[in-house]
Parts: structure tokens; C-alpha cells; sequence
């Protein structure tokens, strides 16, 4: 068999389960400070531990106790980091939900895995979540408990806005399941994937620990590290921050509102030392040292760290003249296998340009053709991957025989090959999936959206190269006959049917016949050429 590992960097020493994970580190470290946010406050790993039993015992005073299936939504802050612990605390199954989702996908996620409980703020960035769980609470029966975001910390004296009670009445904390030492699922997140319908993945608390190991062994993560994350934690990345923090000390700084015009400076106002995550981000960030001048912004920056979405080479190249060293260290993974590779940041500038790095501890790569056969060193096919991070499988469990292969390696969907350096170098993807700001796109979902306009006669979605979000939803489309479309109507037209702000169409292409086979397939290479 072909197999390919990385380097033999240690892997970490993981618990049994997240919250003896918790518990260690406020042992080990209680006094480093392991949480921030962009209002002045901080979280040590003692007081975090602390926090979190006070809002587990506030939440299990509103029903909610081990087992429970519980989906949260909330934005990037302190309260949601305690309630991803306190629900570790209590046993829970809990699904965090990225807050740009909507009315159709949150409906969709909670039907399908019988949410029993729904935590969301109130408003958040102009949204009415209360009103959108109330809604479903009517349909569903679920019970919402709000999670105020509405009261500036500083009034409060920085207190967190979580409900809270007496620890002393919370049940006995979980522990690991004794079957060979493998936990039960207790984490489910879903993602857009290639289907219209999002995917709900079920992940234990060995696997979303495990996704950490890239984190400490190739990117080097350390005590003493500042690490800022404005991306939604409600991604299965911010777990993996979160393990990676309590296993070192490193500080996570968090950012609730990610603003193109501040967020540079406030980053750099926390003195950080990793800088982090897709194109968009380091957009902002070489924007700001631009405006700043000469001297260095982020003067004790060390690494240059990515996920969720490819870099162009040229964007690297930027990256390095602007803000220094050799580059974005892109790492590679799916919510279904987190970070299964990851360069270093110390790579060459060629291995950062053109591959996502080496498999990370524990995790093996293959390759195959078509037809299941083993590729060879530099030999293109689908990647597969095994490994401790590897999910349990999907909530629609009709959808695991095609995850997996007869051996439990993972499909992953991902064309790509591993070079003569052992570096995994993606080129291209099965699955048809646009990837913009880091968030996975269904070109279906898109395309079925833009069909039911009565002026449209036949259409298909594209991802196209984009220098800022890294991809743009283009839609090409044949306009039935007489009729006149342009790009604005068809945005309202797609809003209007409850398409999320980020999957509708940037780009219009209008054309009088779509490329397809002699079975009548969509040949969207074709256009990918065309358009790209």
C-alpha cells in the first residue's frame, strides 16, 4: 500500500474528553490568559474553567443536561468560547452554527438533527435570530434560550452576558465512553458541502481534539503566541484553536465584527504574533501596514497561517513583500477531517506557493485513480485520508457509503497528488463546490435558486477566480427567449427566495447555449475555462 505520513513531530497529549482537556490546562496554567476579545477583556485558563461551569449550571437550570441535543449561533466573542465549554461540561450533543446562515439552512439543521435547544443573541448585525427561533420553537418545539449580545460588555464591567447559576448543582461531569477508549458524538456540524441540503457531520471530543495536532506540531503554536481569530468559531476551526490554546498556552484574541477598514489596526493593538486566516483577512491586514508606513504593524509576527480556501501564488508573493517572511502557511482539511496537512512556516516560499504541506501527526494520505487503484509519488487522483480526526460520519448516515471506502479511508473529493518532497499539492476538485471567504458554497443550491426565475431557460454556477475572497459565484446563464436579465435582478431575485447574502451571484454571464455532453451533462470545465 501507498501510504503517505508527514514529518514525525510529536503529537500532543490529549485527554479522554474536551473537558478534562479544560480542566488540565486550568490545573496546569490557571493564571495564562488563553481567551481576549477585541473589548478589553480576557479569560485565564483558570477563569474559563470557572466560567464555564457558571453558565453550565445557568443552562442546565433551563433544561438542558447530558445528551441534550443543543444548536447555538452565536457570533465570534468570550460567551460563545463559555458556552462551547459549559456544553462540554454538561455531556451535551452540540451544534454550533455559523451565524451568517439563515432562516432555510438553521430550519434544515435543527429539523434534521431534532435540536432540542437553540441559543442565539437576540439581533446580531442587523438579524433578528430571537425572532427566527421563536419561529421554530412554534414549529419545531424546540426551547430557545437567549444569549445577550445586544449589552456592550463595558457597561457591565466586563462581565459576560451568559445565563449563569450555582456550580454546585450541576450533574457529574461526562466521561469517556469505555468501549477501546473511543468517545460518543458530541459535536455536529454542518456544512454546504456539494449538496443543496447542508451536511450534518458528527465528530466525538477525540476527533475535534485531534484536529489541533497540525496546529502544535507543523505551525509551531506555543505559550507566549498571539493568535487573532475573526472568523466564525462556530467553524469546527474554532474548536480546534481552542485545544490547541488549552494544550500550550497560546492567547486567542477574538473579533465579534470583522471591519476592512479598522480590524487591521485593532489586531495589531494585541501586539500578535500569528496572523491568520483566508485571502480576505490578509487583505485587510497588508492594507493596514500599508497605511501605516514603513515600520513594522505587527512587528512580532512569526507565522502567516490559512485554511479553508486556496491562495493564489501571486497573492503569496504580495504577502511576503507587505508584511514579511515567506508566506501564508495554508493548511488543508474538511469539516468532515480537520486539518489533515499543514505546512511550516518556515517552509520554502515555492512549498507554501503551491501545496498545503506535509500530512500532519497520525494522519496517513493515499491516492487513487477512478478506479480505486493506488497512485504513485507525483501521480494524480482523488485524495484520501485516515486519521484520528477523521469524523464518525454524517447525520443522514444514507450518505456515509459514499464518504468512506471498504478500509474507512476517507473520500475526500479533492483531486491532488503528494511530490517528491512528501508535500500534498491540491489540483483541483470533485466535488462541485465554490469556496469564497472561506465558506463552502453548492453551486446546486445556487443554480436551483436562479432556475425559478421566469426568465431564465437554463443556467449553471461556477466558482471564478477572485484576488479578495479567493472565489466569486458566477452564474452563466441562457436567457429564455425576448426576455432581458441583468445582474441586479437576478440578486433580488435570489434574496428574495432566501438565498444568504454570501451565496448570491457577483458575476453574470449570459449565453445562448450551456456546454454538455451526449448525455445531456453540464460540462463546467468548459465554462470554467471561458469565465475563469
Amino acid at each position: 500500500m501507498t501510504v503517505f505520513t508527514g514529518p514525525r513531530y510529536a503529537t500532543p497529549d490529549y485527554p479522554a474528553t474536551f473537558w478534562q482537556l479544560v480542566d488540565r490546562a486550568a490545573g496546569e496554567r490557571g493564571d495564562d490568559v488563553v481567551l481576549a476579545d477585541d473589548h478589553g477583556r480576557t479569560l485565564t485558563a483558570g477563569q474559563l474553567r470557572r466560567e464555564a461551569e457558571r453558565a453550565a449550571a445557568g443552562l442546565h437550570a433551563a433544561g438542558i443536561g447530558p445528551g441534550s441535543r443543543v444548536s447555538w449561533q452565536l457570533p465570534t466573542t468570550l460567551e460563545a468560547m463559555v458556552v462551547k465549554v459549559a456544553l462540554a461540561r454538561l455531556g451535551t450533543v452540540q451544534n454550533p452554527i455559523i451565524p451568517i446562515l439563515r432562516d432555510r439552512e438553521v430550519t434544515f439543521i435543527t429539523g434534521q438533527l431534532g435540536t432540542e435547544y437553540l441559543l442565539v443573541p437576540e439581533t446580531w448585525q442587523g438579524f433578528d435570530h430571537g425572532a427566527l427561533a421563536r419561529r421554530l420553537a412554534a414549529d419545531q418545539g424546540l426551547s430557545v434560550v437567549v444569549c445577550d449580545h445586544d449589552t456592550d460588555p463595558s457597561s457591565l464591567g466586563g462581565a459576560l452576558r451568559l445565563p449563569v447559576g450555582d456550580p454546585a448543582a450541576l450533574p457529574p461531569a461526562p466521561a469517556p465512553v469505555p468501549d477501546a477508549g473511543v468517545d460518543d458524538v458530541r459535536w455536529i456540524y454542518f456544512s454546504s458541502g456539494t449538496t443543496a441540503e447542508p451536511k450534518g457531520i458528527r465528530h466525538t471530543d477525540g476527533s475535534v481534539m485531534a484536529s489541533a495536532s497540525g496546529v502544535v506540531g507543523q505551525l509551531g503554536a506555543r505559550a507566549g503566541d498571539i493568535n487573532p481569530l475573526a472568523f466564525p468559531i462556530t467553524h469546527i476551526g474554532g474548536a480546534t484553536m481552542l485545544t490547541a490554546s488549552l494544550l500550550t498556552g497560546m492567547r486567542l484574541v477574538l473579533f465579534d465584527r470583522f471591519d476592512p477598514a479598522t480590524t487591521g489596526e485593532r489586531v495589531a493593538a494585541h501586539d500578535v504574533t500569528f496572523l491568520g486566516s483566508a485571502v480576505p483577512f490578509y487583505a485587510v491586514f497588508m492594507a493596514a501596514q500599508q497605511r501605516h508606513g514603513d515600520a513594522p504593524l505587527y512587528p512580532h509576527l512569526r507565522a502567516c497561517v490559512g485554511g479553508g480556501a486556496p491562495v493564489p501564488a501571486e497573492f503569496q508573493a504580495s504577502v511576503r513583500s507587505v508584511l514579511g517572511g515567506n508566506g501564508i502557511a495554508n493548511a488543508w482539511g474538511l469539516t468532515e477531517f480537520p486539518v489533515a496537512a499543514s505546512p511550516t512556516p518556515d517552509d520554502p516560499p515555492e512549498w507554501l506557493d503551491h501545496t498545503v504541506g506535509r500530512p500532519v501527526p497520525g494522519v496517513e494520505v493515499r491516492v487513487v485513480d477512478a478506479d480505486g487503484k493506488e497512485l504513485g509519488v507525483g501521480d494524480e487522483g482523488e485524495l484520501r485520508l485516515r486519521g484520528p480526526q477523521c469524523c464518525q460520519g454524517y447525520v443522514d448516515a444514507t450518505l456515509d457509503a459514499e464518504a468512506f471506502d471498504d478500509d474507512r479511508w476517507f473520500r475526500t473529493g479533492d483531486l491532488g497528488l503528494i511530490d517528491h518532497d512528501g508535500n500534498v499539492r491540491i489540483t483541483g476538485r470533485i466535488k462541485d463546490l465554490i469556496i469564497r471567504n472561506a465558506e463552502n458554497i453548492s453551486a446546486l443550491e445556487v443554480e436551483d435558486a436562479i432556475l425559478r426565475h421566469p426568465d431564465v431557460a437554463d443556467a449553471a454556477v461556477i466558482g471564478v477566480p477572485d484576488a479578495r475572497t479567493g472565489e466569486r459565484v458566477c452564474a452563466v446563464i441562457v436567457p429564455a427567449p425576448t426576455a432581458e436579465l441583468d445582474l441586479a435582478t437576478l440578486i433580488d431575485h435570489c434574496s428574495a427566495l432566501g438565498l444568504p447574502r454570501h451565496k448570491v451571484p457577483e458575476r453574470l454571464e449570459l449565453v445562448g447555449q450551456l456546454p454538455r455532453n451526449s448525455m445531456g451533462k453540464l460540462q463546467k470545465a468548459a465554462l470554467r475555462t471561458q469565465f475563469g
